[in-house]
């Protein structure tokens, strides 16, 4: 008698979008998906405070428009429409331009400002945070850069895109 096998069976990836509860101060989905990107080992008062001390920054700063507008602004702003993804065609690997699902554009633009804040140093985070939103949202800074970046590799691989299949 032969021994079964223990088949390991991959589960599929299951988003845990329904379970978050929008922001309590700004009644906002896209500040909870900030506050929970820039939280570190689940202490998630700590990332908000900071959320809501960059965004009190930003009201002190620009009196004619709501921190709201110009967090949700920034984060529409550093949202890239293409990317570029490797594809392995025969032995060769192609940059093969891909358009961006606004989902993920989202989440991208939320990952790319808080890395940018995280590689600044010298000031504290929420200080830094105001500033980095604040310079996305008048298109400039390292998160733009960022984005123009990565549309600037799409266009010189525009070749390869008949490979996104």
């Amino acid at each position: 008698m032969g021994k079964k096998k223990n088949k390991v069976v991959k589960q599929k990836f299951r988003s845990t979008q329904r379970f978050q509860k929008v922001d309590p101060r700004y009644n906002s989905m896209v500040v909870t998906k900030f506050i929970n990107r820039l939280m570190w080992d689940g202490k998630k008062a700590i990332a908000s405070a900071i959320v809501y001390e960059a965004m009190d920054i930003i009201g002190k700063k620009v009196s004619d428009t709501e921190p709201l507008d110009i967090f949700l602004g920034a984060i529409q702003n550093v949202m890239p429409q293409v990317e570029v993804r490797s594809r392995r065609v025969g032995g060769a690997t192609y940059q093969v331009p891909v358009e961006v699902t606004r989902r993920r554009a989202q989440a991208l633009a939320i990952r790319t400002i808080v890395e940018t804040c995280r590689g600044r140093s010298g000031k504290p985070m929420a200080e830094r945070l105001a500033e980095e939103l604040a310079q996305a949202f008048r298109k400039e800074g390292a998160s733009i850069t960022w984005r123009e970046n990565t549309h600037k590799m799409a266009e010189a691989n525009k070749l390869f895109a008949h490979y996104a299949w």
